[in-house]
């Protein structure tokens, strides 16, 4: 449970308003009757929490009907600081400090300890400027400017200035802001409406002395949350309490309606002091905001901010003193013409007489000076009017912030919001207790946030030097990621290249010349056409486990029944006969499982291992990969290796009649459901493709007529180096990191093996450059396949919430911030859309060939596709199909995904084989 204090303030109750110790509370009715009005429950506090809160989600959405009472304002500041930030900054500072101008240049040297104090000079504004023409206030500010830098040597080459402007302000980029509305008792004429960035950058020239870029207008709440010491949470909300009140905070740009945006965060300024909701903040209006609201500059207008701003505090307890006075409760009934003059009491005299240690005296010297005679017991009543009014102000800010913070959270997703809020403006610096009381009220309203409150170091000063530094940071580290992702956005002149550059090798290939493409025979010679029957045994060999399925095909439909065993990894490294062995016993035990003992059936063997097919029924073991290293193996026909295993057994008849690599399984497996189906795809832990040839041009295969299904083998593809110019700095790292460098580099482009490691080396290349993770490298970061293929897979299906991002480095060690996470974002989506792009170019390069060894003008063909890659994805399949619409045009591409490709395949390569076989014989 919250811990109560100072404010006194339980769920349901009201606040207590004379908390300190020593001082009695008043008796009188009067009294008593005119302090209750200031007092507020929790009930009241969480009703303008939630109407602020559906007040400021109303203006994000851009809602006009019913209006908001608050501008959710984006400001374009679209990241906190790093803490690297350096350079040398001039900030102009305007209505942050009331009728004054403050000039600082300020040095920031990316250190804490190296910290460089800001030298300033305060202008006081003359009355009639404040109140003058809006030409008259920004030449004031230009020759104030001057006369800064006149006193110190600088170079007049282009000075960098960040310019705090502290009134409500349309933003429509980071130099470009129109005022809405004066506030502050400012009232220059013609300056309404327009830039006031222009304004400050014609008065400038006008003034002619030094070259001046304005680079950022800021008002002091965005100054006030960047100029925040970093901590060990993110510092993403602003608080200003001065002579105004406003705040801001770092909202998900998607959610922004007027920016029109769907990546990172942008800083919006709430504009809070205009809120006002009659049902909301009508029950703790008192009779004396509206006496304070007829006589202020803007009746009406800054409802919210009336109650808790510093300009009026001192007006409110004023107003109460006059009243008490006038009813003979204080001061014996007479009141003074001070008493009687607006703005007599300020801040500062209510924070003073408030003060627990010397408060008592205080309220005397101050009352005396306003031409009054206090008595002991008024000077206590006094007392117990300023904390009333300012217990009041911090619950009512604190109800506010409590809105802010379930916004973040709710934005966020997240169980409990760990933030810290940055603090500025003279109420948090002389008067302890509102820090205090709010902190408390915060607890009670948003218990589900951890929340630091940090007093911001120089707002106005260092907080807008440090807005034009991140500025100038993300535009500079913006460039060296798009030119280090550069070479992976591939033009559709450089895929027609490799498009054609595949055509060439392809048909090398197929004549036996010398070709990266190896386009190995298969020796299917067709794809099922719907008429295939029976019952057929398959093998999946490919891995750790090995499968063994009944397929059961019937008309209209294919029922598979499958077993998996397991192959130790005594058996995979041993000798070739015990392996084989092993395949067989596995057989047998499933036959006794299905009641299939002593039937022959026909069966397919998916051997998922590079072989040279010599026949349908004949595949030489070229090597093993995958772990396998049994011995007697290499450069046999496993399928002979099979055969005598059966052979051993004697009580086991099997009638092997395929051989099928998991790429034409894939195929086969679409074309039972779709006949247009002459393509497999592999898109997965490695990529491989197939294709229907005619059988005249595959010159190792005698006959003219018919078909021929080829197995490319493109994984090799540019082994030759044709794709050498498409080759980055971070594919050759990979190459030369891997088990075969300078094989299989298509594979190495596109396949989910490599994807993640070439994603690894752009994050690694980028932190040592100090763009990502604020340069600081982890030995996780730095440890070979450490980020997953599948990791690309969950970052780009994360909606740009970047939740995913922020889990799997912060799971790898890394401590990053939104743009890191946006920047991984675009790293993976780079890498992957190259490799989609690179295997759309390869599909086009297959089906163009197919339609022209037709004679076609237009060809419609279907691809089957299967791998973890192209299925989990959520745009890599999308990628694939629109690149191959853009590089063969007059071909019709629909892509099927394969169910279970390598056992469903390799029955129906079976069952095609069977129906051909007897069709030879009738």
């Amino acid at each position: 449970m919250a811990t109560i204090g100072p404010s006194g303030l339980h769920p349901g109750e009201r606040a207590s308003i004379c908390p300190h110790e020593g001082v009695p509370r008043p008796s009188g009715s009067l009294e008593l009757e005119c302090l209750q009005q200031f007092k507020v429950t929790m009930t009241q506090l969480q009703q303008i929490q939630a109407s602020l809160l559906c007040s400021m989600e109303q203006a994000l959405k851009g809602q006009d009907s019913p209006a908001p009472s608050v501008r959710m304002l984006p400001t374009y500041v679209r990241s906190t600081p790093h803490g690297t930030e350096q350079g040398d900054f001039l900030v102009l500072e305007l209505g942050a400090t009331g009728a004054s101008l403050r000039v600082l240049w300020v040095t920031l040297t990316g250190t804490k300890e190296c910290r460089v104090e800001p030298r300033s000079r305060e202008f006081v504004i003359p009355q009639e400027v404040i109140l003058g023409a809006g030409q008259q206030l920004f030449d004031f500010a230009a020759r104030c400017l001057s006369e800064f830098l006149d006193a110190y040597p600088v170079e007049n080459q282009g000075l960098k200035l960040g310019f705090n402007f502290s009134f409500p302000c349309h933003q429509t980029g980071l130099d470009r802001s129109t005022l809405i509305s004066w506030t502050k008792g400012f009232r220059c004429s013609g300056v309404e409406g327009q830039d006031v960035v222009q304004l400050l950058r014609d008065a400038i020239q006008r003034q002619g002395t030094y070259r001046i870029d304005v680079v950022a207008m800021v008002n002091d709440t965005v100054g006030t949350m960047m100029g925040c010491e970093l901590g060990t949470r993110p510092c993403e909300v602003g608080l200003i309490v001065d002579t105004g009140t406003n705040a801001c905070y770092m909202e998900e740009a998607r959610h922004v309606a007027a920016l029109d945006e769907d990546r990172g965060r942008t800083c919006v300024s709430i504009e809070w002091g205009s809120f006002h909701d009659e049902d909301a903040l009508g029950p703790v209006l008192t009779t004396f905001d509206s006496a304070l609201d007829r006589e202020s500059l803007t009746p009406g207008a800054q409802r919210f901010e009336k109650m808790i701003g510093g300009l009026y505090l001192g007006e409110l307890v004023r107003l109460v003193l006059v009243h008490l006075t006038q009813n003979g409760v204080l001061f014996d009934g007479c009141t003074s013409p001070a008493l009687l003059s607006q703005g007599c009491i300020l801040l500062d005299h209510v924070a003073e007489m408030e003060d627990t240690a010397t408060g008592t005296a205080r309220v005397h010297t101050i009352l005396q000076d306003l031409g009054l005679s206090p008595r002991a017991s008024d000077a206590e009543l006094v007392q117990c009017v300023c904390v009333a009014v300012c217990t009041r102000a911090a619950q009512l800010c604190a109800a506010a912030l409590a809105a802010v913070l379930s916004r973040l959270q709710h934005s966020r997703e997240q169980k409990t919001l760990q933030v810290a809020v940055a603090t500025g403006g003279r109420v948090f610096e002389r008067h302890p207790r509102f820090l205090q009381i709010l902190e408390e009220t915060v607890m009670l309203l948003a218990p589900n946030c951890d929340v630091s409150f940090i007093p911001s170091v120089d707002g106005g000063g260092r907080g807008v030097a440090m807005v034009t530094a991140v500025a100038a940071r993300l535009a500079a580290h913006r460039r060296i990621l798009e030119e280090t992702l550069a070479p992976f956005q591939l033009t559709l002149e450089q895929l027609t290249v490799v498009q054609a550059q595949m055509r060439e090798a392809m048909i090398r290939g197929l004549q036996g010349e010398a070709s990266s493409l190896r386009m190995l025979p298969t020796y299917v010679r067709a794809t099922p056409d719907g008429s295939e029957r029976g019952d057929f045994l398959a093998l999946d060999l490919g891995g750790t486990n090995f499968r063994v399925l009944l397929v059961q095909v019937a008309e209209g439909s294919v029922q598979i029944i499958n077993q998996v065993y397991s192959i130790p990894e005594f058996v995979a490294q041993g000798s070739g006969q015990k392996l084989f062995d092993h395949i067989v016993d596995c057989i047998v035990d499933f036959q006794k499982r299905q009641g299939l003992s002593g039937q022959s059936l026909p069966l397919g063997f998916t051997f998922s291992f590079p072989c040279k097919q010599l026949g349908l029924d004949q595949g030489i073991l070229l090597n093993w990969t995958k772990g396998f290293n049994a011995s007697g193996c290499e450069g046999q026909d496993v399928v002979y290796l099979l055969r005598e295993a059966i052979r051993r057994r004697q009580a086991v008849e099997l009638n092997v009649v395929a051989i099928v690599n998991d790429t034409v399984g894939t195929m086969m497996s679409c074309g039972y459901d779709d006949p247009r189906c002459e393509m497999g795809l592999i898109v997965g832990t490695g990529t491989n493709a197939c294709y229907m040839e005619e059988l005249r041009n595959v010159s190792s295969v005698p006959g003219d007529s018919g078909l021929m299904c080829i197995n490319m083998e493109w994984g090799a593809f540019g082994d030759d180096g044709s794709l050498g110019t498409l080759s980055t700095r971070f594919d050759t790292s990979v190459d030369q990191a891997s088990i075969n460098p300078g094989k299989q580099r298509f594979e190495k482009m596109i396949s989910g093996m490599y994807l993640g490691e070439i994603v690894r080396h752009v994050l690694l290349h980028l932190t040592n450059l100090g763009v990502l993770f604020r340069g600081q490298k982890t030995q996780r970061l730095q440890t070979r396949d450490i980020f997953k293929t599948k990791f690309l897979s969950e970052i780009e299906s994360d909606s740009l919430a970047l939740r995913q991002v922020r889990a799997i480095l912060e799971d790898l060690g890394l401590t990053l911030t939104s743009d890191d996470a946006l920047m991984v974002l675009e790293v993976c989506q780079a890498v992957s859309r190259r490799a989609a792009q690179l295997c759309g170019a390869g599909v086009a390069a297959v089906v163009e060939k197919i339609r022209e060894n037709r004679g076609l003008q237009e060809l419609t063909v279907s691809v089957g596709v299967d791998g973890t890659l192209y299925k989990l994805h959520p745009h890599f399949s999308r990628l694939v199909s629109a690149t191959v619409r853009k590089l063969a045009p007059q071909c019709t591409v629909t892509f099927l995904q394969s169910e279970d490709g390598s056992g469903k395949g390799a029955a129906l390569v079976t069952a095609v084989a069977c129906r051909l076989t007897q069709m030879a014989h009738v």
